[in-house]
């Protein structure tokens, strides 16, 4: 495996990890109500800036997944759509990374 998948497989586990731990933790120790975490997504301006900006990354990573899983038939690659949707960016960007550049057979 070339160093640079290697750096995308971490980068994934990374950011699988870390934000979930902060997840889990609001999770655990606020009763998890997702009315809950939309207010603390709308706190104030600067974290509805980053919700949105993380959103906006998100529809823009899946429609490039698609795109190119399409062109480029790589299915495996879709698994970063979902990894999307339930982790964040911070997993699906490097995950599709890694799974894009392996050796084409």
């Amino acid at each position: 495996m070339s160093p640079l998948r290697l750096i995308y497989l971490a980068l994934a586990i990374l950011g699988a990890v870390w934000p979930m731990w902060h997840f889990v933790t609001y999770l655990t120790g606020e009763g998890g109500s997702l009315p809950g975490l939309v207010a603390l997504w709308t706190a104030n301006p600067a974290v509805t800036g980053l919700a949105l900006d993380l959103m906006i990354a998100a529809v823009a990573l899946i429609v490039w997944v698609l795109a190119e899983t399409l062109v480029r038939r790589n299915w495996i690659a879709l698994i970063a759509i979902p990894a999307t949707f339930f982790v964040g960016v911070s997993f699906g960007l490097p995950l599709y990374l890694f799974l894009r550049s392996r050796p084409v057979t």
